[in-house]
C-alpha cells in the first residue's frame, strides 16, 4: 500500500480547537498562521489544555485575510471582532521567552469567563514562534494512522481515537504503527515538501482530553507507558515525530509520503 497524507491539522490559536485542512503550503517555519496566537495568564505564561481543558472546545475562525476573528464557544455562543493588536508583551512558551502583542476586543474576556480565571489572547510577534520545538527547527510533526489504532487498542478505547488529541500537523496512512520512529534522521517526501524527522514527540496530560467535550476520558499516558515504555525514544512517552523542513512545498490530503 502506498503511504499517503491522512490528515492535515493546524491550530491557529494554541490550545484552542484544531482546524482541519485539505491542503497547505509547508514553509521553513511550518504552515503560515499555524500557532500564530496563544492564550496566556496574567504573568505571561502560555496556557494549554493541561491547565484549562475546556479551551480545546473553543473553535476559532479567522476571516477577511485574518483581520477578523470569531470564537465559537462550547455553549453555542460566539464572539466576533477585529484582530486589533495592542501592547507588546513578553510571554513564556515551554520555558522559552518570546515577544507577542495583546489582541484587543472581546476575546480575552470570553476565554476568561470560560476558564474561570483571567486570561489574555496574544499574537506572537514573529511567524513560527508558537510552533513547538521551533528553537530546534521543528516546523512539522508526523504521526501514522496505525499508531492511533495501536494506542486505542492498548488503552481499551471503545471508538477510534481522534487524531486531534495529539495536535500533529500531518497524519500518514498506509504504514505500520510507529513506522515514523524509523524515519528519524532520514528525509521524508510529503507532497511537494521534504522533511527530516529529528526526534520523537513526548506526551503530556493534554492528550487525555477529548477534543470535542474537553473532558479527560482516555488514559493515553498509561497506554504509552504500558506498550512504549521500553522503546528507545528521544523523549519519554513518545508518540509521533517532529521534523525540520528541508524543502518547502504544497501538501494536500492524499498526497504520497515517501520515506
Amino acid at each position: 500500500m502506498t503511504a499517503t497524507v491522512a490528515w492535515i491539522h493546524t491550530a491557529p490559536i494554541k490550545a484552542l480547537a484544531i482546524e482541519e485542512r485539505e491542503h497547505v503550503h509547508l514553509g521553513k517555519l511550518g504552515v503560515a498562521g499555524d500557532r500564530r496566537f496563544c492564550v496566556v495568564d496574567p504573568e505571561g505564561s502560555m496556557i494549554n489544555a493541561k491547565r484549562v481543558p475546556a479551551l480545546v472546545t473553543v473553535r476559532p475562525a479567522f476571516a477577511d485575510e485574518g483581520s477578523s476573528l470569531t470564537l465559537r464557544m462550547p455553549d453555542g455562543s460566539s464572539v466576533t471582532g477585529d484582530v486589533a493588536l495592542g501592547h507588546a508583551v513578553s510571554v513564556t512558551v515551554f520555558g522559552r521567552k518570546t515577544e507577542a502583542l495583546e489582541v484587543d476586543g472581546p476575546f480575552s474576556d470570553a476565554l476568561s469567563a470560560l476558564a474561570g480565571r483571567p486570561l489574555r489572547l496574544v499574537r506572537f510577534a514573529l511567524e513560527g514562534e508558537g510552533v513547538d520545538r521551533s528553537d530546534e527547527l521543528g516546523a512539522a510533526t508526523l504521526l501514522s494512522s496505525a499508531s492511533l489504532e495501536e494506542i486505542g487498542r492498548v488503552a481499551g478505547a471503545d471508538r477510534p481515537v481522534d487524531p486531534r488529541r495529539f495536535r500533529m500537523l500531518f497524519g500518514v496512512a498506509g504504514v505500520p504503527a510507529h513506522a515514523e520512529d524509523a524515519w528519524i534522521g532520514r528525509p521524508v517526501r510529503i507532497g511537494e515538501a521534504v522533511v527530516t524527522p529529528l526526534g520523537n514527540v513526548g506526551r503530556c496530560a493534554v492528550t487525555t482530553v477529548d477534543p470535542v467535550s474537553g473532558r479527560s476520558d482516555l488514559d493515553t499516558l498509561a497506554a504509552l507507558a504500558k506498550y512504549r515504555g521500553e522503546t528507545v525514544t528521544t523523549e519519554p512517552l513518545a508518540f509521533g515525530v517532529w521534523a525540520r523542513v528541508d524543502e518547502t512545498g504544497d501538501v494536500a490530503l492524499g498526497d504520497p509520503v515517501v520515506a
